[in-house]
């Protein structure tokens, strides 16, 4: 498990993009036959992934960092598809899922197991976790069965779609919040205009970018900030001070992930464009 220990609002400014990379960035995602894990002190999430290929691979505590018995003892989990189909077995409980489809493992779930469908066409399966206090019900949501909401415009270049799998209303959770956004052909900006929420961390992922495509994430608070060149199935940090903004090459996908003080999606600080720098 590789463990994150990060920086304040004051201390970022002086440091290079490098040194945020290794704080920030999250570039080691998706090992064939490998399960990747990152432990963050932003809200004690553990952003992880898990590509079964040769094999079916388990996700299990790292007793060390943890002090847990098995990852879920004291946490929940948000799992989102982005391979080919392939299934996750929670204890003894098979849940199907095909290519964007998301489950939510609700605290005190002992076995988890990750599996491709053909091993030619693997699975991959990205998740998040987050500290939990009680248990809730698992459950499984397809891509369709998501709530979807439609923003932006061409003119924009921001038109977008949102699927929100893991939220109030839909599944019940004790502090995670998980979706994507899909951006149309000739789009490329998110979450702009910017913003924070105080009361939240945040991480996104981002995918289906081309090889020869790049992402520039806007990070840092809004009057000094700093920005990341990404790539495709790269994800990054947000501490709650820090906006978590980007533009692309190209369209993409990105899933988004929050944790903190409350669940309200619309719990957000705005920041007045003439504000940025």
């Amino acid at each position: 498990m590789d463990i994150r220990f990060t920086t304040d609002r004051n201390s970022y400014k002086r440091m290079t993009t490098e040194e945020l990379k290794k704080l920030y960035l999250l570039d080691n995602l998706f090992v064939p036959d490998s399960v990747s894990l990152v432990y963050s002190d932003i809200d004690r999430s553990i952003t992880g992934s898990a590509v079964p290929v040769a094999q079916n691979l388990k996700l299990e505590s790292s007793k060390k960092e943890m002090a847990a018995e098995y990852f879920l003892e004291r946490r929940e989990l948000g799992i989102i598809n982005i391979g080919a189909n392939g299934k996750v077995i929670a204890d003894g409980i098979e849940y199907a899922m095909g290519n964007k489809d998301g489950l939510y493992l609700g605290r005190g779930t002992k076995e988890i197991e990750f599996i491709s469908d053909v091993s030619e066409e693997p699975s991959k399966f990205y998740f998040v976790s987050y500290p939990a206090h009680t248990s809730y019900p698992s459950k499984l949501v397809h891509k369709a069965d998501s709530e979807i909401v439609k923003l932006g415009s061409q003119k924009d270049a921001n038109k977008r779609t949102i699927h929100k799998y893991i939220q109030p209303g839909l599944v019940q959770t004790c502090q995670l919040v998980m979706g994507l956004t899909e951006l149309d052909e000739g789009s490329i900006w998110n979450t702009m205009p910017v913003h924070t929420h105080q009361r939240r961390s945040e991480v996104y992922m981002y995918f289906d970018l081309s090889e020869e495509a790049v992402l520039f994430h806007l990070f840092g608070e809004p009057n000094e900030t700093r920005h990341f060149v990404m790539r495709n199935e790269q994800a990054v940090l947000s501490p709650s001070w820090s906006i978590h903004s980007g533009a692309a090459t190209q369209n993409y996908t990105f899933i988004w992930a929050m944790g903190g003080e409350n669940q309200d999606y619309n719990d957000i600080d705005w920041v007045a464009m003439k504000d940025i720098n």
